[in-house]
């Protein structure tokens, strides 16, 4: 095994002990992701892809949250395009990788963080993390989950979720098909653990192929869905009063006011 290697970013860090990769997300207090993360996402991952003695990917969050979402000054018209193109570009990375893939999910998992979470290949959450898609709440919407999350847990649930904005516990989204496992916080890393030691046993190289022939119907279809949904964001939706609106109460810290239009 090759001597670990951690390289501490301004918003994550990234722990290398060959075969095993830990990306955490350290962005105080609650992870959100803005575009000085997704930069550095983008990095670590090309990184790790690079590296063919890594066979596992896990990714987690420091302190109290897996993660918020993504962050919302960043939904502005001036900065929506670029952090569409960046956010979606980590997520295409974590989609294309042939590494496997697990989110250790605690604490809040919501948007942007949500989807992360949803796109790896496993995923380990506490019964009591709070998971979401608050999007609508701004009269705005996830583009990752419009795109996949139905594959993920059937039409209506992913109505439902993406519709209301509700948030459910750790223990329902394992019911629905976001995750595969519910654990109490102090169960969670043993959990990941156990599951890494297992991958460790199998063929770095058949897990890949078989990563690729798993999501080979999916990947068809990803692709053109996410371009879609990001063309209806920036043509339509963020050029409504509404999503303007919704964005603008959030970072004021006021109730938005709806004008339907």
């Amino acid at each position: 095994m090759a001597s670990a290697v951690e390289s501490k970013l301004a918003r994550l860090s990234v722990d290398i002990a060959s075969p095993v990769a830990r990306i955490v997300l350290r962005h105080a207090p609650l992870n959100v992701i803005d575009i000085a993360m997704m930069e550095e996402l983008a990095q670590a991952l090309k990184e790790i892809e690079a590296c063919s003695e890594i066979s596992v990917v896990v990714w987690s969050g420091a302190g109290k949250a897996f993660s918020a979402g993504v962050d919302v000054a960043a939904h502005t018209p001036d900065k929506v395009e670029e952090m569409l193109l960046k956010f979606h570009a980590v997520i295409r990375l974590l989609m294309a990788s042939k590494k496997v893939t697990i989110a250790a999910v605690h604490g809040h998992c919501l948007g942007g963080g949500a989807e992360v979470a949803m796109v790896c290949d496993m995923v380990y959450t506490t019964a009591s993390a709070q998971w979401g898609f608050p999007e609508i709440k701004l009269a705005c919407y996830p583009p990752v989950a419009c795109t996949a999350l139905a594959a993920l847990v059937g039409q209506k649930r992913a109505s439902e979720l993406i519709l209301t904005g509700r948030t459910i516990t750790g223990v329902e989204a394992t019911a629905i098909g976001l995750a595969n496992r519910s654990v109490s916080d102090e169960e969670l890393a043993g959990v990941v653990d156990h599951t890494v030691e297992e991958l460790l046993t199998l063929s770095s190289a058949g897990l890949g192929v078989t990563k690729k022939a798993i999501y080979s119907w999916d990947s068809m279809h990803f692709d053109k869905g996410l371009a879609r949904a990001e063309k209806i964001y920036l043509e339509e939706l963020i050029k409504t009063s509404d999503a303007q609106e919704g964005i603008a109460a959030f970072m004021d810290k006021r109730r938005p006011t709806w004008v339907g239009k």
